[in-house]
């Protein structure tokens, strides 16, 4: 495309020069009056009418390569020469033009470098001459014109092509001082726009730093005042003028600072707050959630709570995000510090609450529990909680002891292999604790149960295993989850513990031995088709739904339990005979096995 401009601009200036008249044309009618005829055109005022038309080119063209490859095409002006091969300087070096021949265009390369900026003879196979001509400005060599002929020309000739050779490279150093200026201005708008940019910045950066200084004192006075969470949220929102909140890693409101505070604060599912507490861990720095830019706080490691500003309007700038992680970052040993408080006093609890289940001195145990602000001279509940789900854990006993504060219980806590022990200073609710176990834990499969009253510390560790019967109880009678008090069990207190373990084999063997010994032998349930009979009160359809048999099959097997066992459903007597012996042999014993 560039090297089709050049060609037209050349024609566009041949065109305009016009042509010489020839010798041979016809007589002008005017031409006696106007005297003698000029000569015709000698072969020379053509050459110089073609360089001429070719030098206005070569001023016209902007671009160094355009210029080099108008004289390569338009050699043929000087006299009977071919353009070997065209070098432009560029960075030091000589680079080829694209219409250099291939043929000789390795050992023609090799020449010209060896003359270093100097002319010289040039060898190319079937040309008897050849020249390599330096292209000079002022200051430089622009590049090389190699120019070969097939006869050795004559001195009009040679003072043709040094012509052509000059005037292509004063071209060369007008295109390479106009392209120096455009480079020139480029450069100073750069500059310009550089030096605009570092103010802007400079700018920016002290901005930065006013507004890192602020951030940083506001908090560094919040630590040294001790002012904890509220101060952190009241300087955050100062800050920001967002709301701004912390809560617990399981979603609880700990301190709101800002308009907008709910009211009640929504309860936090267990399962999201899990969700989003993972997704938010994943990613570096606040995170957005919804109209909440949190983060988290982890001084460790592990999640301590969450600091978040609520920004409904997406406001929120690079400032923002800094304050937000400043008070983060202070938030984190306040936070530490009351998980190690915590775990001071849950360990205090634990050890006491141990030695009491397995009885300890009195006088030992009032002033240990004054020590941590319990008061154990009150008549006190045992109250066991297990969660299938959930390993009883330091983890889970911290949120069974949450539970408990939140529904007003005051109480000791410890924990064993697969249960948590409360000791509570008033009788529980029978479904407040469940009911907000469930929701911290996020299933209901739970169960509690809760001992008789407490006067004296030396009655603790065996209402601890009327708490444990309770429970048991519980988890082998048709509705499993949920809170049983041991006071209200009624027969089964007798089944309890501190009964002689021999002389209830004896019993259920006697009355159920029989159908023990038939499933064994078998492989049937008729004594699990009994118990459920009983738990269903005698309703047919109940016990068939429980089972999940038809209602003929459940008649079959009672009227088998009947053959078998020798016994009259009917009798009272034997009635309530089989029911306990059932009881005892799901509830103590253990069932099956």
């Amino acid at each position: 495309m560039a090297s089709s401009r050049a060609h037209h601009r050349y024609r566009r200036y041949s065109d305009r020069e016009g042509s010489l008249p020839r010798g041979s044309g016809g007589h002008h009618p005017s031409a006696s009056r106007r005297g003698p005829r000029p000569p015709a055109p000698t072969p020379a005022d053509h050459a110089l009418r073609e360089l001429m038309v070719l030098s206005r080119a070569l001023f016209d063209t902007p671009d160094e390569g355009e210029i080099l490859r108008l004289a390569m095409d338009h050699i043929a002006a000087a006299g009977p020469y071919s353009a070997e091969a065209g070098y432009l300087k560029v960075d030091g070096d000589l680079v080829p033009s694209p219409r250099n021949g291939q043929t000789h265009a390795s050992a023609v390369g090799r020449r010209v470098r060896e003359l270093a900026g100097q002319d010289g003879p040039v060898t190319v196979p079937g040309r008897p001459w050849g020249r390599a001509l330096g292209l000079r400005g002022l200051e430089r060599l622009h590049g090389y014109l190699v120019v070969t002929s097939r006869s050795r020309p004559t001195e009009a000739e040679r003072s043709l092509l040094a012509t052509l050779v000059r005037h292509t490279a004063a071209a060369l150093s007008v295109a390479f001082a106009h392209r120096g200026q455009r480079e020139d201005i480029l450069e100073l708008h750069r500059l310009r726009d550089e030096r605009a940019a570092l103010q802007r910045q400079l700018i920016s950066v002290v901005a930065e730093l006013g507004y890192q200084r602020a951030v940083h004192g506001l908090m560094a006075d919040v630590a040294a005042s001790s002012g904890g969470e509220e101060a952190i949220t009241r300087a955050l929102h100062r800050l920001t003028g967002l709301p701004a909140l912390v809560e617990d890693r399981f979603g609880r409101l700990r301190s709101w600072t800002g308009p907008g505070r709910p009211d009640p604060y929504p309860e936090p599912d267990p399962v999201r707050q899990d969700e989003m507490l993972h997704a938010v861990g994943r990613q570096a720095g606040p995170v957005r959630v919804k109209d909440r830019l949190i983060t988290l706080v982890r001084p460790h490691g592990e999640i301590l709570g969450v600091l978040a500003l609520v920004d409904a309007r997406d406001e929120a700038d690079e400032h923002t995000v800094l304050a937000l992680e400043h008070a983060a970052a202070s938030l984190a040993p306040e936070l530490a510090h009351l998980r190690n408080l915590a775990e001071v006093e849950l360990r205090l609890h634990r050890e006491l609450v141990d030695d009491l289940l397995a009885g300890t001195d009195e006088a030992s145990a009032y002033a240990r529990s004054e020590a941590v602000g319990h008061d154990l001279h009150r008549s006190h509940y045992i109250v066991v909680v297990q969660w299938p789900n959930r390993t009883a854990d330091d983890s889970f006993a911290q949120t069974v002891g949450r539970a408990a504060s939140g529904v007003g219980m005051r109480s000791l806590l410890t924990r064993r292999s697969d249960h948590v022990v409360l000791v509570a200073d008033d009788r529980p609710h029978a479904r407040a604790l469940y009911e907000a176990l469930a929701r911290e834990t996020g299933t209901r499969s739970g169960t509690i149960g809760v001992s008789a009253p407490c006067d004296s510390l030396d009655d603790i560790p065996h209402h601890y295993e009327e708490a444990q019967r309770a429970m048991e109880v519980r988890r082998h009678s048709r509705e499993r989850y949920g809170t049983t008090f041991f006071d209200e069990l009624g027969l089964y207190r007798i089944l309890g513990p501190g009964n002689d373990y021999r002389e209830l084999e004896t019993f259920v063997q006697e009355w159920l031995g029989q159908l023990i010994d038939y499933d064994s032998r078998h492989h049937t349930a008729m004594v699990e088709t009994l118990s459920r009979y009983f738990d269903c009160g005698g309703n047919y359809d109940e016990t068939a739904e429980s089972l999940a048999i038809h209602r003929s099959t459940l008649r079959y097997r009672l009227q088998r339990i009947r053959d078998i066992s020798g016994n009259d459903l009917a009798n009272v007597e034997d009635r309530l005979n089989l029911q306990v012996a059932t009881r005892v042999w799901k509830i103590v014993l253990g069932g099956p096995g």
